[in-house]
């Protein structure tokens, strides 16, 4: 059986995309489902290795620990780790590449895309449910003869698409409606609802713009995700902090740390898992009680 799929886009960078597939990936194992993220190409510093010594971006390693399950490179099969402004080491299925230009990468789209064609082929073979993650903006009208991470991989999947708006920084409405406008109509089809996240205050107060919203798109709103405190979870990759993630719970590093330190040492480390799965279900309690979720089931059962 094919899994299900449903992706998430966003009208531009860090509008909390990696944390939305974070918690849905946290509701849909909690209500039972075999669910499993996917990004087919991301670009990070931070990577994760898997444990068979393979890279992938962390932000989907997190979003597969919040599935309950292990971490494989085909949930990020192409991974970018920039080298300068227009320069990146490429990695492919968890392995060094080649480092290319910007201009030069363009030229290996059709190669590469076979590649992640093959990841997700696999992931839906094996899930339930795929929860796909964009990046950037699909509306990006300068790369969309090139881009595999948003339209190109929604209609790989025949999978339907929420957006996403930051209306922390302002400008929430302009970026939703101007995104939508600057679609092709096949991939405005594809919009089946909006999410605005990281909302402060009385949300009776944003109605009449989600009135707007739906009246001038006829694209539903399915929620409005607060900004949300003391919950620690990475919202997006980021080149600037340093990674982690999981290293502590490997039985052999902790004991060969605490040796190395002090080899009569006494002490032993604690894994962190049951504090990250708290924050993952605190996430999970926050998005679910924000987004109609009877809709979001809806949209998967009809999706191919």
């Amino acid at each position: 059986m094919t899994a299900k799929t449903l992706m998430i886009q966003g009208t531009g960078s860090s509008v909390g995309k990696s944390i939305i597939v974070t918690a849905l990936c946290r509701i849909m194992h909690q209500d039972g489902f075999n669910a499993a993220p996917f990004k087919s190409q991301n670009m990070s510093l931070n990577s994760f290795v898997t444990r068979d010594g393979l890279e992938m971006a962390r932000a989907q390693a997190v979003q597969a620990e919040a599935a309950g399950i292990e971490p494989c490179v085909d949930m990020n099969p192409v991974l970018l780790k920039p080298e300068a402004d227009a320069r990146s080491q490429v990695v492919v299925m968890g392995k060094p590449w080649m480092t290319i230009s910007a201009r030069d990468y363009y030229k290996h789209t059709p190669d590469l895309f076979s590649i992640i064609e093959q990841s997700l082929a696999r992931l839906r073979s094996r899930y339930d449910i795929v929860i796909i993650e964009g990046a950037g903006s699909p509306a990006e009208i300068n790369l969309r003869r090139f881009e595999m991470v948003n339209m190109s991989i929604a209609r790989l999947a025949q999978s339907p698409v929420l957006l996403v708006g930051d209306i922390d920084k302002g400008g929430v409405f302009a970026s939703l409606v101007g995104t939508i406008v600057l679609l092709q109509d096949e991939e405005r089809e594809r919009i089946k609802g909006f999410i605005i996240n990281k909302f402060r205050g009385d949300v009776s107060i944003l109605q009449p713009g989600l009135d707007y919203l739906e009246d001038h798109t006829g694209i539903a709103v399915l929620g409005v995700v607060p900004y949300y405190h003391n919950i620690m979870i990475d919202e997006e990759d980021s080149i600037h902090q340093p990674y982690l993630h999981g290293l502590f719970d490997n039985e052999r590093f902790r004991r060969g740390l605490l040796h190395n330190i002090k080899p009569d040492c006494p002490l032993e480390m604690k894994s962190e898992m049951p504090f990250r799965e708290e924050q993952y279900d605190k996430l999970a309690m926050i998005v679910r009680q924000s987004l109609d979720m009877e809709r979001i089931y809806t949209l998967l059962s009809h999706s191919l």
